[in-house]
Formats: structure tokens, C-alpha cells, sequence
């Protein structure tokens, strides 16, 4: 059996209890949008098919890339959209349920922590660092090194853009992953997660199009949410 690589093998304990509190954060919903019956044994199959998720996990640089981070938190989501796709239910109520259990579980951070981690990631710093990796995602060397990652480019707005900076996703980790295990139909729930993890952190993200709609790039765009 394949093994899960050894940086997501640290990361382990954490993503486990972290879909652990998924699960019991869906149960509810599992029980009146889905009409299955036996929701514990829904669970134990999620986690049973989130072991194999993480011997497919791609490595992209670990520690030193900011795509780990978003591997670890979302590619649980395979496992859920695979369980319940398999007992039929249909995929826009999988995507709804999973959008529904994700921002729950995102706002039991404490708001101040939440808007917080939104600041650092719309500060000028961040911006800096933004652009140093996405300039190194382009290189013929980084794409060697990790043939899975993601490749993106900064983008600075022009004087009639709104938002203060954004991400052209060239490639995408999570569709070369549902590319290779068949979960293409189930990929889009993937992506429809990104807003609200921008919105609970205080960032409003303005996406048209992406590379899992048949678009040549996902076109991110932020700006700052005004405050309630």
C-alpha cells in the first residue's frame, strides 16, 4: 500500500481530528439532506477513504510552500464528496453540505483570531511573499521538483480595478489530484470553499471562472470585507 509521505504523516493527527470535527459538525445536515440512515457508519467510511486521501496527497514543498496548508485542510473533502457520491447523493447537495460544514467549522476560531489571520494574508508582507512564490512556480525547476503544485501568477491591479491584488492559478494541484483518481465530477464542491474560507477571515474573493470549469486559469481576486 502506498505510504502516506512522511511531511503529511506529522500533519496526520491534526487533519484526523479535524475531520472528525467535520463529521460530527454534518451530521445533522447528513440526516435531513440526504435521507441515509446509518450516518455513524457514513463517518467511519469517510474516514476509512480519508486514510487512502492521504497516500494521495501530493507533496509540494512542505513547510516552505503555502499550498500545504491548503492540501491539508481540503483534501478531507474528497473523501466526504467520494463517500456520499458512492450512496447517491447528488452533487450539489454533497457541495452544499460541504460548504455548510466548512464555514460552521471555520467560525468556531474566535473572531478576532479569524480577522487576524484575514489582515495577515492582505498585508504588504504577505503580498511580498505571494509574489516571490508565484514568480518560483513558473520555473521550469520548481515544476521538476513538484510536478503536482500548483502554478500561479501575482496580479497587481490596475487603476479601475476594486481589489488590492490577485492570483491567476495557471495549475492546479487539486485537478491534477481529481485528474488522477477520477473525481473531476466533484472537483467544483472543492473550489466552492474558497469563499467562505476568505469571508470568515474578514477578505471578500471575487472568482468568475475556473481551470475545474474549463477555464484557462482560476482568476482570484481580493479585497478587504467591510467591517460589521
Amino acid at each position: 500500500m502506498t505510504e502516506v509521505h512522511p511531511f503529511y504523516e506529522t500533519h496526520r493527527g491534526a487533519m484526523e481530528a479535524a475531520m472528525r470535527e467535520r463529521l460530527d459538525l454534518a451530521g445533522a445536515m447528513l440526516r435531513e439532506r440526504t435521507h441515509l440512515s446509518d450516518i455513524d457508519g457514513i463517518g467511519r467510511e469517510v474516514m476509512d477513504e480519508f486514510e487512502i486521501v492521504l497516500t494521495q496527497m501530493p507533496y509540494v514543498g512542505g513547510a516552505a510552500s503555502r499550498m500545504s496548508d491548503f492540501f491539508m485542510r481540503l483534501t478531507g473533502f474528497m473523501a466526504i464528496s467520494r463517500v456520499l457520491l458512492r450512496h447517491g447523493v447528488p452533487v450539489p447537495v454533497i457541495g452544499e453540505i460541504e460548504r455548510d460544514t466548512y464555514k460552521a467549522q471555520l467560525l468556531t476560531a474566535p473572531k478576532a483570531e479569524r480577522l487576524a489571520a484575514g489582515l495577515q494574508f492582505m498585508s504588504p508582507e504577505n503580498q511580498a511573499l505571494l509574489r516571490q512564490q508565484a514568480a518560483e512556480s513558473v520555473t521550469e525547476s520548481h515544476q521538476k521538483e513538484f510536478p503536482e503544485d500548483f502554478v500561479y501568477d501575482f496580479i497587481e491591479p490596475g487603476s479601475q480595478d476594486s481589489f488590492e491584488f490577485g492570483i491567476n492559478y495557471r495549475a492546479c494541484g487539486f485537478c491534477k489530484l481529481a485528474a488522477r483518481h477520477g473525481d473531476k465530477d466533484i472537483l467544483p464542491n472543492i473550489c466552492g470553499l474558497d469563499f467562505d474560507a476568505y469571508a470568515t477571515r474578514g477578505i471578500r474573493l471575487e472568482r468568475t471562472q475556473t481551470l475545474a470549469g474549463g477555464a484557462s486559469h482560476c482568476n482570484f481576486r481580493f479585497s478587504r470585507l467591510a467591517a460589521d
